[in-house]
């Protein structure tokens, strides 16, 4: 559940919003349009631990075997809560990197300098 307010569905989007609400709603939209590929740039962004809950929940529920998303991250704490299926390394706009979701938690520890361009 993404615990939308119903006095947040009156107001102009995004108008007002702090962030987590933001993020909430962006999910929720997400959730009408059922898109069948999805980028999502640094959800965790912003948002308190609470929030970063919430909508992580709201990405695990649009999680599908119908649809792809890409989670631009730079930070471990969005991954404990999504694990994800495939973790890439960009560095000047090419892929120098991948593994698993054990390998966002060497990335957490060692840094992304050695995969530096």
């Amino acid at each position: 559940e993404l615990k939308i307010k119903p006095d947040m569905l009156k107001r102009p989007l995004n108008v007002g919003f702090s962030g987590g609400e933001k993020k909430r709603m962006e999910i929720f939209q997400m959730m009408m349009l059922e898109p069948k590929f999805i980028i999502m740039d640094e959800t965790d962004s912003g948002l308190d631990v609470d929030a970063l809950r919430i909508v992580a929940d709201g990405v695990n529920a649009l999680r599908s075997p119908e649809r792809s998303m890409l989670v631009i991250t730079h930070y471990q704490r969005l991954l404990d809560y999504i694990v994800p299926d495939r973790v890439h390394v960009l560095s000047a706009g090419k892929i120098v990197a991948s593994g698993d979701a054990d390998f966002a938690k060497k990335l957490e520890k060692e840094g992304y300098d050695q995969y530096a361009a």
